[in-house]
């Protein structure tokens, strides 16, 4: 007996790195599973069926259940063909992973409006447009039962968005965007029983595998994409019952939930402020702000 015997996972990229491992480990588990990927290159362009088509056919091999789908899931009419397509072949819907993803990384101030508008559409709109319909099924769903409907979203945040890493401004720009868009998603679909979580990874795949050269030979097995699937897996059973809204990083052996904005110093005035007294209270303001060097992995681009 698997952890989701008798659930449909819908997973977006999963024709390689994380989501490969997230399809292959889900199915695993007993999940019939729609692999989809659009077979572009790690910057965005281009297709190619076969990464979805060979994880499926792992997948079967292993004996399990799965279907290939190759829609762009950042396009209206995609991102409802791929939900659609689980609850056909299935017969319903009871996961959805978003994590599709490029890079295109490049200083702000060398980088191009398609530079920007393609990370930000695969990222951003690509979470958006599955949560859409899949969130438009559970809710139909749910009201027509009258039962909550026990489904769980996994999306994919980054360590770039939470922190902010130079060179990455599209890219950090839209996972900061998915991290906040988890919590809206989470509080809006809580009546109807639908959990919603994210991931910040760090892994060695190939969209970072040039970028993490530096690594030791006994780390990598911590940085497999494999390492990562294991805490998607748990968000997507019943095993985290209670648990919403959350974004988890997990690094090698190291598993943290972060959290975004929060007070962490404050001056008051009984009057409307003035740029002087703004100046006065600077050193009280500020007194704790020094900025942190989070452990990227990332290396900053030369261009």
């Amino acid at each position: 007996m698997g952890l989701l015997d008798g659930k449909v996972a819908a997973i977006t990229g999963a024709g390689r790195g994380i989501g490969r491992a997230e399809a292959r480990l889900l199915a695993s588990e007993g999940a019939s599973v729609v692999v989809n990927d659009l077979g572009g290159a790690r910057s965005g362009e281009g297709n190619d069926t076969r990464p979805a088509q060979e994880v499926v056919d792992e997948i079967v091999a292993a004996g399990g259940k799965a279907v290939a789908n190759y829609d762009d899931i950042a396009s209206w009419e995609g991102g409802q063909r791929f939900v659609q397509q689980g609850i056909d072949t299935f017969g319903g819907l009871d996961i959805l992973v978003n994590n599709a993803g490029i890079l295109r990384d490049k200083m702000s101030f060398n980088m191009d409006e398609s530079d920007w508008d393609s990370v930000i559409n695969v990222h951003l709109k690509g979470h958006f447009v599955p949560s859409r319909f899949a969130a438009a099924y559970w809710r139909a769903k749910s009201k027509e039962s009258g039962e909550p409907v026990n489904a769980k979203v996994i999306n994919t945040a980054s360590e770039s968005g939470l922190y902010g890493n130079a060179g990455q401004l599209n890219y950090a720009a839209a996972k900061a965007g998915i991290a906040s868009m988890t919590i809206v998603l989470a509080r809006e679909l809580e009546r109807i029983g639908v959990r919603v979580n994210a991931i910040a990874p760090v892994a060695m795949t190939r969209l970072t595998e040039d970028l993490m050269g530096g690594v030791p030979d006994e780390a990598k097995e911590k940085l497999d994409p494999a390492n990562v699937a294991a805490v998607v897996g748990w968000l997507a059973s019943d095993l985290s019952e209670g648990v919403s809204g959350q974004v988890v990083k997990v690094q090698g052996g190291v598993a943290q939930i972060v959290q975004g904005w929060r007070p962490v110093t404050e001056i008051t005035s009984d009057k409307p402020w003035t740029i002087e007294e703004i100046n006065a209270g600077r050193d009280r303001l500020f007194a704790k702000t020094a900025p942190g060097v989070p452990p990227f992995l990332l290396a900053l681009p030369d261009n």
